[in-house]
């Protein structure tokens, strides 16, 4: 069992407190920047337009996934509208304090960062799908890192458990199916032990993520742009679903059924149907696309050398002239005079 309940705080930098979850989304971007770079580079794409992609995209993401965990946890932030985008909170005194965003709902990241991918790549004339395969891997990464901070707010824990890897939860952060007995310490645990959801999730994108990288390479030849993303929709959809059956109570339903439940088999069915049909219509695979790609800039790189080539050739000949021209004029000049009959006058003797 886990009985460790860490402080949500990494450190205090005077008034401003640095939050775990706040480090691990930040190291879950920079794992995703150097899978992106990476994989882009092998594709033959531009590396140069993933910075300031990843960061559209992400404050995209970062609203979206806001916006989603506040509806899902309305209760939280109902009576105190402030906290829904301003990281604070009611302190002991009433007033607002400095709090950190507590969380954030993937759904709703994957939702605003996606449309906010679609419209930067649209405005650099990039295409969506390829780009897609570069950024599936990634966002597995991201989640595998970022779903610790989960760990460090006490949240995204599902039921009672005796497994070895329950982890405690402190009362003052139980959720309603859980709570602890009225007038019990805020920091007890009463040696009770839930089952860590966030961490199924981020083994879950652990996996993904390598099934990804090793998918990508071994049937580029039977791939098409974009399948990567489908497939990690696929993925995540299936995942997210099962999961939800262990959080039931304490999230966010439409007509009894998790949203999140919703949300996932929606991803998975328009996902899948959109892999299938691709796959039915004629089409270049991925590795037939970066071949052609190959191709085209090993023909570009060999006219441009041809032609630096020639153009030193026809520099070189033209320094070959305007020496022998040179050397022409110099041996002109240094000839003897003549004379009428031909020859070179004498000196008069006296």
């Amino acid at each position: 069992m886990i009985d460790l309940t860490p402080d949500p705080i990494a450190i205090q930098l005077g008034p401003l407190p640095v939050y775990w979850y706040g480090i691990c989304y930040a190291l879950g971007l920079l794992a995703a920047y150097q899978i992106m770079v990476r994989e882009a580079r092998r594709r033959g794409l531009d590396g140069e337009l993933i910075i300031n992609g990843l960061i559209i995209v992400s404050v995209a993401a970062l609203l979206g996934g806001r916006l989603y965990h506040v509806i899902d946890q309305w209760t939280l932030y109902k009576d105190d509208p402030l906290t829904i985008l301003l990281p604070i909170r009611r302190g002991p005194d009433g007033g607002y304090m400095f709090a950190g965003f507590s969380g954030l709902g993937v759904y709703g990241g994957l939702l605003t960062g996606t449309i906010a991918a679609w419209l930067y790549l649209r405005w650099k004339h990039q295409s969506f799908w390829r780009w897609a395969d570069v950024v599936a891997p990634a966002l597995f990464a991201m989640q595998a890192v970022g779903r610790l901070g989960n760990f460090f707010n006490q949240e995204l824990y599902g039921p009672p458990t005796t497994l070895p890897w329950g982890i405690a939860i402190q009362c003052k952060h139980r959720v309603e199916p859980y709570l602890c007995p009225a007038g019990s310490d805020p920091n007890a645990t009463l040696g009770q032990h839930f089952q860590p959801l966030f961490l199924y999730e981020a083994i879950s994108a652990l996996v993904g993520l390598l099934f990804l990288l090793w998918l990508g390479r071994r049937f580029s030849d039977r791939l098409r742009a974009g399948d990567l993303l489908l497939i990690f929709f696929i993925w995540y959809g299936i995942t997210r679903f099962l999961l939800e059956f262990m959080r039931s109570g304490y999230n966010w339903t439409l007509g009894g059924i998790p949203t999140a439940q919703i949300a996932s088999a929606v991803a998975i069915v328009v996902a899948a149907t959109v892999l299938v049909v691709r796959h039915r219509r004629p089409g270049r695979s991925v590795g037939e696309i970066e071949a052609e790609e190959r191709t085209a800039a090993e023909a570009e790189a060999a006219a441009e050398t041809e032609a630096v080539a020639a153009e030193a050739a026809a520099s070189e000949t033209e320094t070959q002239a305007g020496e022998a021209a040179e050397a022409e004029t110099a041996t002109q000049e240094s000839a003897p005079d003549e004379g009428p009959t031909g020859e070179s006058a004498a000196p008069t003797r006296t």
